[in-house]
């Protein structure tokens, strides 16, 4: 699954940190998530939508490896 966590920071101008914060997880989610190697809940996905202000389909796409 890909994501946009990482340009929509940069659109808010906040840092993994200060997501981390926002979101209640760890700066290294917020990291592993960019990174591709975490994988969030629906909690979490729908958490980081409300704090984007977008749809969570903005933030995660899924690959053609997903569905295989």
């Amino acid at each position: 699954m890909k994501n946009s966590i990482k340009v929509e920071r940069a659109k808010k101008n906040i840092t993994q940190a200060d997501l981390a914060i926002l979101a209640k997880v760890s700066r290294q989610t917020i990291n592993a998530m960019e990174l591709g190697k975490y994988v969030p809940s629906t909690v979490l996905s729908l958490r980081l939508a409300q704090i984007f202000e977008v749809e969570v389909s903005q933030i995660f796409t899924l690959e053609e490896s997903d569905w295989n």
